[in-house]
């Protein structure tokens, strides 16, 4: 596999952007390699500068349920263009929306959009903390919620890739804020309730994790969170901006009938552009301004374009439903080709799923920074270069389309086969 236009493209991003990229993981530091820049996808696949061809499990990291380029989607943004990109003043199609993800998730009794999964973290801690008049929040090892400077503790993903574990720029005030506590562990929830219940504001967690690697939740867990929360009067946030219309319609919230307090969205409700929304009871959002005295604002909030998309890629999936079942199928016969080698674990939800080089059960941050992350190095070159584009972190997700056909998933599934059992 030739890389010479996308090694020539990388030195001269170098120059200028730096780490030659502009998100950390893109740079494939942890697999020691050349990050192929790529040049158009179609459907489950990607084409990068030098003329290779990719099976994409990455879908732009979630959204792209659907896959690259899916026709209504591109036919809802070149019907938008003849309308407007950006006014900075309200449409309709900010409101159809909201609608489409409140009939899906109907703990979201308001909703309001942003423009990334970040600012959408940042703004409902900011809505709990002034609902609550309380400031501390917990979160847990392993979870990553943007790029917040009061999260950036113990974050998992592109941080546990290049090996950062506290990040430089945040004032130790913003990250005192924040209780970072083991993944799945309901004896330090409990713990950390009975001492400073009265001072927590909320509890943000991802309901399944992709930013330590597909982590699932134990019922325990989940039952003890909605239980300590309700008890202290904290609010209960689900950062759903990557489970939210991946996992189910729903989201997690209604795979495992539980109701949040707040919810924040992303990726799939933009169809593939920039897009997240944060929402939640009635009560709580009310307290955004202008209605209330919380300020968040954006002046390319619910733009025509994003939201054009995204009412596509929504309304799509909820007029298919068997897409859910397509995906679970795929995802299970891709996973099955690893299943039983000894010393990998794999942990997968619906579409969502990760090939862990680690011997027992992977349930929290302290299971996944203990996977042999060199196994993972050469696992992740033998599927590059047969034109498998997996995840270049052993703490990222991987994510399917409805695009992957029964060809590209034997492929794969052949691939993983070949390493796992030689």
């Amino acid at each position: 596999m030739k890389l010479d236009q996308s090694a020539a493209l990388l030195a001269r991003a170098q120059q200028i952007i730096p780490g030659g990229v502009n998100s950390p993981v893109r740079a494939f530091r942890s697999v020691g390699g050349t990050p192929p820049f790529i040049a158009r996808g179609e459907g489950c696949r990607f084409h990068d500068v030098d003329g290779n061809t990719y099976i994409d499990y990455i879908c732009s990291w979630g959204p792209l349920i659907l896959g690259h380029r899916f026709p209504p989607v591109l036919d809802a943004i070149r019907d938008v263009l003849d309308v407007g990109t950006s006014f900075g003043a309200p449409t309709e199609r900010e409101i159809e929306l909201a609608e489409e993800i409140r009939a899906a998730a109907p703990s979201c009794e308001m909703l309001r959009l942003v423009n990334s999964g970040t600012e959408a973290t940042m703004s409902a801690l900011r809505v709990a903390r002034g609902f609550t008049g309380r400031e501390l929040t917990i979160k847990f090892e392993g979870c990553y919620h943007g790029h917040v400077d009061s999260l950036l503790v113990k974050a998992g993903s592109g941080m546990a890739t290049l090996g950062i574990a506290d990040t430089a720029g945040v004032p130790p005030g913003f990250a005192n804020t924040t209780l970072a506590l083991p993944y799945n562990s309901v004896e330090a929830l409990e713990a950390a309730f009975r001492e400073r219940g009265d001072q927590i504001a909320a509890v943000i967690l991802e309901p399944i994790a992709g930013n330590m690697g597909c982590v699932l939740p134990s019922p325990e867990f989940l039952a003890a969170l909605r239980a300590l929360t309700q008890k202290h009067g904290a609010l209960l946030i689900f950062d759903e901006v990557m489970t939210g219309f991946r996992v189910a319609f729903g989201g997690a919230q209604q795979l495992f009938q539980l109701r949040p307090d707040m919810t924040t969205f992303g990726k799939v409700i933009g169809g593939g552009l920039p897009i997240a929304a944060y929402g939640g009871r009635a009560d709580i959002m009310s307290r955004v301004a202008p209605a209330g005295n919380v300020y968040q604002a954006g002046t390319l909030s619910g733009n025509p374009l994003a939201v054009s998309a995204g009412l596509a890629m929504v309304r799509h999936l909820k007029a298919h439903p068997e897409i859910y079942t397509q995906l679970n199928e795929a995802a299970t016969r891709i996973c099955a080709a690893g299943e039983g080698v000894e010393g990998v674990t794999i942990n997968r939800c619906g579409s969502m799923f990760t090939f862990f080089f680690h011997p027992g059960p992977v349930n929290s941050w302290d299971d996944a920074k203990s996977c042999d992350t060199a196994r993972f190095r050469d696992f992740h070159r033998h599927l590059l270069e047969r034109g498998i584009y997996f995840p270049p972190s052993q703490y990222e997700a991987a994510f399917l389309s409805a695009a992957h056909d029964a060809e590209a998933v034997e492929t794969t599934a052949a691939a993983i086969s070949a390493f796992l059992h030689p």
